[in-house]
């Protein structure tokens, strides 16, 4: 039992690294390596990534807000279409065909991460004008970037747009049961054109308040288990605290080349789920 629990925890650093530089949480690798490597139920896999989560966004969250990568008046702003979306989600979860979910916010994932690939090579978007909206949010900011060693001044447009599509991380969340970070990194990124590492920092900063919410809930019901639990927390805020000092000395450009297969990677996996195939 050590020896498992040795192994989890090593597992959770690396979720825990990943997790913090892509804005995603360990959930993404968690889950599955959970169930799949150490033949643990599913609903304490589940239970242990909702606890990854929120380690993953304590642990960066600090250094973020810390170097002011972090927006959090943006992040404060769409976390209120996150739990709208989120109740909605848990509202309709019985009336509603999972499987043809999978399919539609698989395919919508692939095709952001192609939409990504166009601009694999951009490290800051440029001449991208203030929304109305964004500018009496004061939703604008600027943050100093170690790698190119400047502050980067930043305007938010596509306000509209990006609420819409953290509704739809919301409910995608109550729906499937799964973590959208990935949702609110992409929702950053190609609607409202921030800077990668801004987008990042601020979904790690958001998916911990999330995760917080809904942790009550699975205590509750028994799905967490310390024995479990304890390895991945402290794992991945160790991972999560490493990862936080390699994203900010990491171009953005990398980031994305980071993010993108990962994306891809994601989206085939619901698009299989949503139609059944077994591999």
């Amino acid at each position: 039992m050590v020896l498992v629990a040795f192994q989890i925890l090593v597992l959770s650093v690396i979720a825990g690294i990943f997790g913090s530089i892509l804005g995603l949480g360990g959930g993404i690798i968690i889950t599955p390596a959970l169930t799949l490597l150490f033949g643990i139920d599913i609903r304490y896999a589940i239970g242990a990534s909702i606890i990854s989560v929120i380690a993953t966004s304590s642990g960066a969250a600090v250094a973020y807000v810390r170097d002011k990568i972090t927006n959090m008046r943006i992040g404060m702003f769409l976390e209120i279409a996150t739990t709208i979306g989120a109740i909605t989600g848990a509202f309709i979860s019985g009336l509603i065909d999972t499987k043809y979910l999978y399919v539609i916010f698989g395919i919508l994932l692939l095709y952001s991460a192609l939409a990504m690939l166009k601009k694999k090579s951009q490290e800051s978007p440029e001449g991208v004008v203030a929304h109305p909206i964004a500018n009496k949010l004061k939703l604008n900011g600027e943050y100093h970037d170690k790698v190119l060693n400047k502050d980067i001044t930043y305007n938010v447009t596509g306000v509209y747009g990006g609420f819409g599509m953290m509704y739809v991380a919301g409910v995608i969340s109550g729906l499937l049961g799964i973590g959208s970070g990935m949702f609110k990194v992409m929702a950053m990124d190609l609607f409202m054109k921030l800077p990668l590492k801004v987008s990042s920092a601020t979904s790690n900063f958001m998916i911990g308040v999330t995760a917080a919410a809904s942790a009550g809930v699975y205590l509750l019901r028994g799905d967490i288990d310390p024995k479990i639990s304890a390895p991945v927390a402290l794992g991945v805020l160790i991972g999560a605290t490493i990862g936080a000092k390699i994203m900010e000395n990491l171009r953005s450009k990398t980031i994305r080349m980071i993010f993108i297969p990962v994306l891809a990677f994601v989206s085939i996996q619901m698009i299989i789920k949503g139609l059944g195939v077994k591999l």
